[in-house]
């Protein structure tokens, strides 16, 4: 009987951390020695490194990118009846986290080219209740802030980015997560830098909505006991500090291994002659892609990916239904055809491995994968 070959991962964690094993451990041991468990040393000096590491003023170490979202958004003062305009296209939380503050989430369409808010769509959308504009930085590349942040400006409202997946990206220079008045990370294992459960970041340059921030984060105490403001648990544990303190440092190789590997693909896909049958994502100019996702577009997605799936090749649909069209936010009024980019970007897209630890074979496979699927159907 013939073996089934070996196949590629969409993700390989263990490539990652095992490396680090007897490092992370011992940062491990480390907390547990101190018993000090929540809000200590760990997030302490975590947060001087990654503001030291992004180039942003101030840092805060959170429970996870959702909730630093939520805090971003708290931390600003949005609440019932606020609007905010947000991308039709991205992880549900960025929506979710406006409607939990009983706000209402406008959603504008994408670019075609980048995934991310077109920003000429983002000056309509604008209403005399419109409260902040919260960008997302999709795949690894920062959405076109300049127009935005000029017609936010006009405004006179904030722009909250959200960087979930842009951890050392950069927008004409400027760092994600330092251009708008606030930025959000996430820390989930899959992310470039992924810590061993849920965690995040909450980034700005000014220091009064840090300070904020910081209250808002521990149930809006200060002193311990003193509440001014309602806030929540919104704190990073300290294993989680530990481990990504361990694995921090070699966020800027796994980088330029994921960049490394995407060029690879590209330079892949153009000699196998896929130009005309696979849209594979740009790095826009000026501005620094990082790759969380690599994102192809093909019109038959869904036959695609069940052909990868037969032969083992790792993939993902991000997302399969755009924000606008999920049932959860039917009472908002919007319909099929609202966002029309959005609405093909989710019924053309596929994610393929990207991990810095990929290697050529592997990429040469799943080049190969998706060669033999478009010849199939050329034939037929």
């Amino acid at each position: 009987m013939m073996a089934m070959p070996a196949g590629v991962p969409l993700l390989d964690l263990d490539a990652q951390n095992r490396p680090l094993r007897a490092q992370i451990l011992a940062a491990i041991t480390r907390v547990c020695d101190s018993q000090r468990f929540i809000l200590g040393p760990e997030n302490a000096a975590l947060e001087t490194e990654l503001a030291r590491t992004l180039g942003v003023g101030h840092a805060l170490a959170v429970s996870s990118g959702t909730d630093a979202v939520l805090l971003a958004l708290m931390t600003i003062g949005i609440g019932a009846g606020d609007e905010v305009v947000t991308p039709a296209y991205s992880f549900f939380a960025t929506a979710g986290a406006i409607v939990r503050l009983g706000a209402r989430p406008v959603f504008v369409d994408i670019d075609p080219v980048t995934f991310n808010i077109d920003p000429a769509r983002v000056a309509t959308a604008l209403t005399p209740r419109t409260r902040a504009i919260l960008p997302v930085h999709l795949f690894g590349a920062v959405a076109d802030l300049d127009p935005i942040l000029d017609c936010a400006r006009k405004a006179g409202i904030p722009v909250v980015e959200d960087a979930a997946q842009a951890i050392g990206a950069a927008y004409k220079s400027r760092p994600a997560g330092g251009i708008g008045a606030l930025g959000c990370f996430s820390f989930f294992p899959s992310k470039n830098l992924g810590a061993f459960g849920d965690a995040g970041l909450l980034t700005t340059n000014d220091a009064e909505l840090a300070a904020r921030a910081r209250r808002l984060r521990n149930h809006g105490a200060e002193p311990k006991y003193h509440h001014q403001l309602v806030g929540g648990n919104f704190r990073m544990d300290e294993m989680q500090a530990a481990v990504l303190r361990v694995k921090a440092p070699h966020l800027a190789a796994w980088t330029e291994a994921r960049r490394l590997n995407a060029r690879r693909y590209t330079a892949l896909f153009q000699e196998a002659g896929l130009a005309d049958s696979v849209v594979l994502p740009v790095e826009p100019p000026g501005c620094r892609h990082i790759f969380n996702q690599f994102v192809i577009r093909v019109e038959d997605r869904d036959g695609l990916k069940r052909h990868l799936d037969e032969r083992r090749i790792g993939n993902e649909i991000y997302y399969p239904i755009p924000l606008h069209l999920q049932p959860c936010f039917a009472e908002l009024g919007y319909r099929a055809g609202d966002c029309p980019e959005a609405e093909r970007a989710a019924r053309t897209s596929l994610a393929l491995p990207i991990y810095s630890e990929l290697t050529l074979d592997q990429q040469q496979t799943v080049v190969a994968a998706v060669a033999e699927f478009v010849g199939n159907n050329v034939r037929a």
